[in-house]
């Protein structure tokens, strides 16, 4: 939640370096932005509800003089309602200082009652505000001055997940943050350097980045940066390269974000997959340093996510089990470690998150840890919380994803968690070595059906506009089917705001059925004809059930299955493939749907409201 962006530096306005920063971070918050810069002794300040062109016509309306040094914020909001005085930055003590601050401060309450018995007042609801004005009260009193103590002493104090970035009028030359439990990167350019919620807050101006760990303050100068602990003991950020540049994150003629990651999907299995062989042919994870005979003493697996990830662990779980036969489990992040669970050194923890930062997953992994369990994370972003603090990691290298609705970091993890399952099964024996060949054969084939289905994306999109003003959708699945479906229904509520639920077919007569009435669309992803346990008939079964009562079907089906035909309103063709591969391609149909539908209703794609990006909060 919430994207910061600071600028210190001799030559560029720091005020349109932190719009800049904030337009490209707005997909993490966009209830409020402001933005602060220090010069001549003062800090001036500018912040406005609404998204960031709000913000740049409250500073074109009441300019702001030019700066070396600024701080910028877009807001997802927690504690105190989407208002002018409840945005970031927070200024305080006289406007000599101010803050912005990403998370949650949980002892807030607290610290605000110490904080007015002191004399302090307050404006607004927000936590940030109580932190500014406890970073205030230190640097007056125990810090004497100094803006660095003075942030160490009360990142000390503060309770819950935050990053914390504060400039002082008295000192101009530097910008003092801290990390706890929520993202923060440098952006080391010549003479100038930045600081960012995640990389795209800077990559217009440089892709030299330097990670910070958990529990680190960072003084930023033009000239350079010094990192510590909260204890003030001298620690060091982990350079990296950035390797995409400013126009990954851009449109690219699309009409949003979203439709364009669509269409990003092919190259995104592609770069997933690449690279995975070794000299001699086996399968190689070079992100998974665990010992192989740790690996073969696992007896049991358990999947945390949340949202969209846990669909594609409910798809990996088939898989997991069908080539490694372990008992596998998917865990709503949140719910995990609040239930008691079986863990030990015997059980592997699987994190599937795209952003890494997403903080139930992350303190499932904690959790997961303290009770001996070793974790692999999947996460599509380098760096992040969650696999710095796993013991393992495989990326997914699908790229930067800007909407808020995840599309190719779906697809991106379910192909990284087969890849996952195969080394695992390498390792145990669960299967030859020309099997795997012939299974990863079959992945590599995925970029091309994706684009040949994306190539007659016109259709969908048609549909969605037809259906545009339905009340509800329904979706079916059997098999790896109903994670598809459960997605399927999720990304229509994400950006359509409509009504949708996703079923296991054979629950159908247990109760949803009661749901269909005439005209009631429904989806179904039918299984290949050659797949086991003769599900293909069933769920054609299922189909005339629900139409026989009046619903409009929607049947996704692959080439050449007729048997379908003759039942559905609309059928949507996906190339021909084996059982396990197919929610690859089933899944982007009911993707371009949801977007179509969004579009017609003309809402906003790429921001659906009350979402964010990244939810960095409990």
């Amino acid at each position: 939640m919430c994207g910061i962006v600071g600028y210190v530096g001799n030559e560029r306005d720091a005020k349109n370096v932190i719009i800049e920063g904030l337009r490209r971070l707005e997909y993490r918050g966009y209830d409020s932005a402001g933005v602060a810069v220090a010069q001549d002794g003062a800090i001036e300040y500018r912040k406005k509800a609404g998204k960031v062109a709000d913000l740049e016509a409250a500073i074109e309306a009441a300019p702001l003089d030019k700066s070396a040094l600024g701080i910028g914020h877009t807001r997802w909001a927690t504690h105190g309602g989407p208002s002018d005085v409840n945005a970031h930055p927070h200024v305080v003590g006289g406007d000599k200082l101010a803050v912005v601050h990403n998370g949650i401060i949980e002892n807030f309450s607290t610290l605000r009652a110490e904080l007015e018995a002191k004399g302090y007042n307050f404006v607004s609801e927000t936590d940030t505000e109580v932190a500014g004005t406890l970073l205030l009260e230190v640097y007056n009193t125990e810090a004497d001055g100094d803006l660095t103590r003075a942030m160490r002493l009360t990142a000390q104090r503060l309770e819950g997940a935050f990053t914390l970035l504060a400039i002082h009028a008295d000192h101009p030359d530097r910008i003092v943050a801290a990390r706890w439990n929520s993202p923060l990167v440098i952006g080391a350019g010549e003479g100038e350097n930045f600081l960012s919620s995640d990389v795209s807050g800077f990559i217009e101006f440089t892709r030299d980045a330097v990670e910070l760990d958990n529990g680190q303050i960072v003084t930023l100068t033009a000239d350079g940066y010094e990192v510590t602990t909260f204890d003030g003991e001298a620690a060091e950020g982990k350079p990296f390269r950035v390797e995409w540049d400013v126009t990954a994150a851009e449109k690219g003629g699309f009409n949003s974000f979203m439709e364009k990651e669509i269409f990003d999907q092919p190259s995104a299995v592609r770069d997933t997959l690449y690279g995975r062989f070794n000299e001699e042919g086996a399968l190689t994870l070079d992100e998974l340093r665990i010992n192989e005979a740790l690996l073969r003493s696992v007896n049991k697996i358990i999947i945390v996510a949340c949202g969209t990830a846990a669909y594609a662990g409910q798809v990996a779980r088939y898989a997991i089990e069908h080539w490694c036969r372990i008992p596998t489990e998917v865990e709503l992040a949140h719910e995990f470690r609040y239930r008691d669970p079986i863990v030990d050194q015997q059980t592997l923890v699987v994190a599937v998150s795209q952003s890494g930062e997403t903080m139930d997953t992350l303190m499932a992994v904690r959790h997961a840890r303290e009770q001996g369990a070793k974790v692999i994370a999947i996460c599509n972003t380098v760096g992040a919380s969650i696999p710095r603090e796993a013991d393992a990691v495989l990326y997914t290298y699908a790229g930067p994803e800007i909407a808020v609705a995840s599309t190719k970091a779906f697809i991106s993890q379910i192909v990284a968690a087969y890849l996952l399952a195969l080394y695992l099964a390498q390792v145990r024996g669960n299967k030859f070595a020309d099997e795997i060949r012939g299974i990863i054969a079959e992945l590599q084939e995925m970029p091309d059906k994706l684009q040949t289905l994306l190539d007659n994306a016109d259709e969908i999109k048609q549909l969605g506009q037809d259906l545009a003003n339905s009340k509800s959708v329904l979706f079916l699945g059997r098999h790896v089917g109903f994670p598809v479906a459960l997605e399927g229904a999720l990304k229509l509520k994400e950006v359509a705001y409509l009504h949708s639920e996703g079923f296991a077919a054979g629950e159908l007569k247990h109760g949803p059925i009661a749901l269909v009435e005439e005209g009631q669309p429904v989806f179904v992803i039918v299984p290949s004809k050659h797949s086991r346990h003769n599900l293909h008939a069933k769920v054609v079964s299922n189909i005339q059930e629900v139409r026989a009562r009046g619903a409009v079907t929607i049947v996704i089906a692959e080439d050449g299955d007729e048997d379908v035909v003759e039942f559905a309103n609309h059928v949507i063709r996906i190339p021909e493939s084996a059982g396990l591969m197919q929610p690859i391609l089933s899944t982007v149909p009911l993707q371009l749907f949801a977007c179509s539908v969004a579009e017609a209703r003309g809402l906003n794609v790429d921001q659906p409201r009350n979402l964010a990006k990244s939810v960095t909060v409990e």
